[in-house]
């Protein structure tokens, strides 16, 4: 049972409207009270209710700040305990002098993620709800939200509590079977065992089928654009930012280091890396930006190589393609304003004609070929059903993984007739694999750590 009262920001740190320090455990009202006078006590208030008043330093009575004071009572709050929401003025040291005040009360700091977890601990979401939250906030893009408001109000959940509903028949049907022997027919259990594996295995094939764009719409797509110098990476970079982001000029070499700028494309996030030029270089700065841009180019998801069409290929564009090929990459022919001098035939020897996009950056003219040549390259032109239920953790995608191995073992095990009691093993592996995405089997030092990446006030 958790016995302490925690409390922390909630809200982003810095000048704003208002700021919001959330207050959570058993003692939030009661030792809230201590530092906060309006016309009625808040120990008396009704849950779900907004007051106005005063933080006053308890010693001298002095007015500390001017807000307001939300309470909900348990259990109808986030956390499912007694929860105490300040409002105040939105700047640092109004915040700061708050919280110093919470924390000389019987209240500790919040870890991070902590009102998340106590949440969790006290049922009111399940683990992969409590992920959900967390995407949530690093939402880069609309359908990156909506598939993480999804498994936040259980969608996947509840399909993966009804699959293991389905293991559990089975592992009964199992368990009664070994009790009873002699009213065992081997081969109907067999059957039974290997009717149920490949009804579960199904369902999880369908969720992995979706576990790829989940991946790509929870973490984006790392693009590195690449080239030479000069040849409009920086201005392909302010383009898709809609934003003046890295330094444009005439001069080559101005880039020197990775720009980084986060986009979305046709509902798909991308995190852009404006590359240093690829060339020899005696410039020592620009030398290890260029060492920098081999790195990224070695690390991305997708290459945006660009090109100026108006020359003709240089050696060192020719080595980049030989470096490129069979990696997911596009090729930008900038400049196609003015008279095309670039090979086409030789760039089609590294890349397929679906994914050459004239363009001219300068005039705002291909972006929408670009990014239709993106969506058509991860998603086939177009995004699944909204209806479906994305799978777009790592951990859960590891985890429906493992649990279709054990079914796959268990289903091959009933066809040779191994006996049951040995099945029961990989079934129940399974059942446990998907009760670990839930957090019905997970251990504490996962959920900890699971924990330890929110935010401090989440």
């Amino acid at each position: 049972m958790i016995s302490d009262t925690i409390t922390a920001i909630s809200t982003a740190v810095g000048e704003a409207g208002i700021a919001v320090i959330r207050v959570s455990g058993p003692d939030a009202v009661s030792e809230t009270e201590k530092i906060f006078r309006s016309k009625t006590p808040i120990t008396q208030a009704a849950s779900h209710t907004v007051h106005y008043g005063h933080i006053i330093e308890p010693g001298s009575g002095e007015k500390i700040e001017e807000v307001l004071v939300t309470v909900m009572r348990a259990p109808r709050s986030f956390t499912t305990e007694d929860v105490v929401e300040i409002s105040a003025h939105g700047g640092v040291v109004s915040v700061k002098r708050v919280m110093d005040l919470l924390l000389q009360l019987d209240i500790r700091l919040a870890e991070p993620g902590e009102f998340t977890k106590r949440a969790f601990l006290n049922g009111r979401i399940d683990l992969s709800q409590a992920e959900g939250v967390m995407d949530l906030i690093r939402s880069k893009s609309d359908r990156a939200f909506s598939v993480a408001l999804k498994q936040v109000e259980g969608k996947l959940s509840s399909k993966l509590r009804d699959l293991r509903h389905t293991l559990v028949e089975t592992l009964a049907h199992i368990e009664v079977n070994i009790d009873y022997p002699e009213h065992d027919v081997e081969s109907l259990t067999a059957d039974f065992i290997k009717e149920k594996s490949s009804l579960v295995m199904s369902e999880i094939d369908k969720l992995l089928v979706t576990a790829e764009q989940g991946k790509i719409l929870r973490e984006g797509i790392t693009t590195a654009i690449v080239g030479r110098p000069n040849v409009g990476k920086s201005s392909l970079l302010n383009a898709l930012a809609q934003d003046n982001r890295a330094i444009v000029t005439d001069i080559p070499g101005t880039t020197r280091d990775v720009i980084e700028e986060f986009v979305t494309i046709n509902n798909i996030p991308l995190k852009l890396l404006d590359t240093a030029g690829i060339r020899e270089t005696m410039d020592v700065v620009e030398r290890i930006g260029v060492e920098r841009s081999r790195s990224a180019v070695a690390e991305a998801d997708l290459l945006l190589m660009v090109i100026n069409a108006a020359e003709p290929l240089h050696q060192d564009e020719i080595e980049l393609l030989e470096q490129i090929r069979g990696r997911q990459s596009i090729i930008i022919m900038n400049k196609m304003d003015l008279a095309p001098q670039a090979d086409r035939e030789i760039l089609l020897r590294y890349i397929p004609e679906e994914r050459l996009v004239p363009m001219s950056v300068k005039d705002d003219l291909g972006v929408d070929r670009l990014e239709e040549a993106i969506s058509t390259l991860f998603f086939s032109g177009k995004l699944e059903s909204a209806d479906l239920t994305y799978v777009s953790n790592v951990r859960h995608i590891a985890l429906l993984k493992k649990a279709k191995q054990s079914l796959i073992d268990a289903y091959e095990a009933a066809e040779q007739l191994i006996p049951i009691d040995m099945i029961q093993i990989d079934v129940r592996l399974a059942w446990e694999h998907l009760g670990e995405i839930v957090g019905d089997t997970a251990h504490d030092a996962l959920i900890d750590q699971i924990f330890s990446q929110f935010c401090l006030g989440k």
